[in-house]
């Protein structure tokens, strides 16, 4: 129904509109993606400051009307990531980061889950900007698919239940395969194994590192997941 709205959200996106105004994408733990609008926010004496600016993680009042975007009446600074924007690399790692969840989870469903991991990875960036190298950025990426229910099999051959002999990456498959299954897959090196395992058992601070051939390897099979099974395609990963 119509009326005040109390939510928590991370701003991946905002956009200029007309004089004065900004529409925000925000990222919720409890209604998924929502859009807002931000009325007279570009005015120089506007209530809101600058808080309303990408990466802010906030405490927000909304009012939902009729129409598709609610009206942000109010809005505090719970983590603003100052230093993160002080570094282009970090600040690129989070806006891929952001990209990846609107692109995965492009609905109202709720995911709290999903919310506090990007909130985690905000605050990961902000509190050491070099974490944000490519490693941490498949880690990222993989618990998302866990979220999303895509999670690749990595114990046993998806194709055939064998736990001995993994040496291919299926994303038709949905997961590691054998030597006798490995028709269409691609090689997959012990290393990158390890690294999937480690990354999605491990919190997002802890992301194993591996070589970039591992590395490369570990994105290729994350990419092909998310292709055969989402029909999505992300940006790949800095490298970094």
């Amino acid at each position: 129904m119509p009326g005040p709205v109390k939510t928590e959200g991370v701003v991946p996106r905002s956009l200029r509109f007309g004089e004065a105004d900004r529409i925000l994408h925000l990222y919720t733990p409890q209604r998924g993606k929502v859009g807002a609008i931000a009325k007279g926010v570009r005015r120089t004496r506007s209530r809101f400051g600058g808080r309303l600016e990408p990466f802010f993680r906030l405490s927000l009042v909304l009012h939902e009307g009729r129409g598709e975007l609610l009206t942000v009446t109010a809005a505090e600074t719970i983590a603003g990531h100052p230093r993160l924007r002080e570094d282009a690399g970090a600040l690129d790692t989070a806006a891929r980061a952001c990209d990846a969840v609107g692109r995965l989870f492009d609905t109202e469903e709720p995911h709290p889950e999903v919310y506090n991991l990007l909130c985690n990875e905000l605050a990961l960036l902000e509190a050491r900007p070099a974490g944000g190298g490519r490693p941490n950025q498949l880690a990222f990426r993989i618990k998302l698919l866990t979220a999303a229910g895509l999670a690749p099999q990595l114990a046993a051959c998806a194709s055939c239940g064998e736990r001995e002999d993994l040496v291919g990456f299926s994303g038709a498959a949905g997961g590691v395969v054998c030597a006798a299954c490995q028709a269409g897959s691609f090689p997959l090196s012990a290393e990158a194994h390890d690294f999937l395992v480690h990354a999605l058992g491990r919190p997002l601070a802890q992301a194993p590192d591996a070589g970039e051939r591992a590395l490369g390897q570990a994105e290729r099979a994350i990419s092909e997941t998310l292709e055969h099974h989402a029909g999505i395609r992300l940006r790949r990963a800095a490298a970094g």
